[in-house]
């Protein structure tokens, strides 16, 4: 089975070699890795080229910000399955795409997602959070419930099949992919119960209040444009749910 990584990246040489190296360190060899560059104006052009020869395909180019950038390395990915990670996560281990691979060969599943730490920006031995998915138990979504995108991997089928990143959303577009794809088509998913991501605090959809509110509207246009209707208390209880998370 060929996994694709994909790796979107603006301006982060600050932790970018630290994604590299947790990519191209991993146990699994059959991987195809692809990192999508907007155009970065720090020293994210120098990281890259030293790693040209190792990684399977680098583009640099304007985009329409990150979502398009995600869709832009999906276009180009040629793996069976794809997964994400973000310029500033990275794998806790040499053995995170090995497992992934053994469970989608095992369960014959559509996508496969586990847990994910979130870490200190500047220390990431120091863990901030600990978001634990647990078992998918059908329209969990309906309770707040959803799976950390940087450990989800989907086949690449189901992009073609159902679409990919939308682009009407800033902030969200990732919570409504994965809506769209296991609430709305109700696709096979599989969990693989451990932590395999570190992720450094800081996303774009927390940096403040006004953020939180506007990511909380775009959750609920996530539902609209899918024909799908939650609860009363839906969207309240997945913020409400990532209390937990720091304990």
């Amino acid at each position: 089975m060929k996994l694709s990584i994909i790796t979107v990246t603006y301006n982060s040489a600050d932790t970018l070699e630290e994604t590299i190296l947790s990519v191209l360190n991993q146990n699994y060899e059959d991987v195809e890795y692809i990192i999508v560059d907007g155009q970065s104006s720090d020293g994210t052009a120098a990281i890259l080229k030293k790693y040209e020869g190792r990684v399977s395909r680098i583009i640099s180019e304007k985009d329409r910000g990150l979502y398009d950038a995600l869709n832009k390395g999906i276009d180009l990915a040629s793996g069976d399955v794809i997964g994400i990670l973000h310029s500033d996560d990275f794998y806790i281990d040499k053995d995170v795409l090995r497992k992934y691979a053994e469970l989608f060969t095992e369960k014959k599943v559509d996508a496969v997602y586990s847990d994910l730490y979130y870490v200190d920006k500047n220390n990431p031995d120091k863990i901030i959070r600990k978001w634990k998915s647990g078992n998918y138990k059908p329209n969990a979504f309906v309770n707040g419930w959803m799976p950390p995108h940087p450990t989800f991997f989907v086949k690449k089928d189901i992009y073609r099949k159902f679409g990919k990143f939308n682009l009407d959303f800033k902030t969200a577009a990732d919570y409504e992919l994965m809506l769209r794809f296991i609430q709305g088509h109700n696709i096979s998913i599989a969990y693989l119960p451990e932590y395999t991501v570190k992720m450094r605090v800081g996303g774009k959809s927390n940096l403040s209040l006004t953020n939180r509110f506007k990511a909380n509207m775009e959750d609920r246009k996530a539902w609209e444009v899918n024909g799908l209707k939650p609860r009363f208390y839906t969207l309240y209880l997945k913020p409400f749910l990532k209390l937990f998370q720091f304990f």
